[in-house]
């Protein structure tokens, strides 16, 4: 289920991310929405990212595809050069070079859509009113009346129940 919580100011909702973190929930099972940005303390609802990792072994892995099917393109399929090398680093650099890009950028934005969170089915998103806060916490619902007690001790405005996960 999906608990909501309005709040008035950003103070009161690290408060409430901070308890929330106490009681064992983890920074992917709260989110923040709001009509203006929000500064949360750096730490509080940290989410380790792995964008750069998937990047990187993207662009690796695209370029050991290109220059393994370009090898196998030049010397299974020979053409008369003349004297020349079937296998030319320059005249092949431009093809290595693409096609690393493309594994890199592809692997971008596929992990920016996961990281964060426009792939996710089933959570709704609350209605915002301007000025006001919103946190959103992913929770069973036998830890609903702990989690609406953290939040009231916290300052927020309303509770609400949005749906179920």
């Amino acid at each position: 289920m999906f608990l909501t919580a309005e709040f008035a100011d950003a103070p009161s909702v690290a408060r409430a991310i901070a308890a929330l973190r106490a009681q064992g929930f983890a920074g992917d099972r709260m989110d923040v929405f709001s009509t203006e940005p929000v500064e949360i303390p750096d730490g509080l609802l940290h989410r380790p990212s792995h964008m750069s990792l998937a990047t990187v072994a993207s662009a690796a892995s695209f370029c050991l595809l290109a220059l393994l099917f370009v090898r196998y393109a030049e010397y299974n399929y020979p053409l008369v050069t003349g004297g020349m090398p079937l296998f030319s680093w320059w005249a092949n650099g431009v093809i290595f070079y693409e096609f690393t890009m493309f594994g890199s950028i592809t692997a971008t934005f596929v992990m920016f859509l996961v990281e964060s969170g426009l792939l996710k089915r089933g959570a709704p998103a609350p209605a915002l009113v301007a000025g006001r806060i919103v946190l959103r916490i992913s929770c069973e619902a036998g830890q609903a009346a702990a989690v609406t007690e953290a939040l009231r001790q916290a300052g927020a405005a309303g509770i609400g129940e949005l749906g179920r996960a």
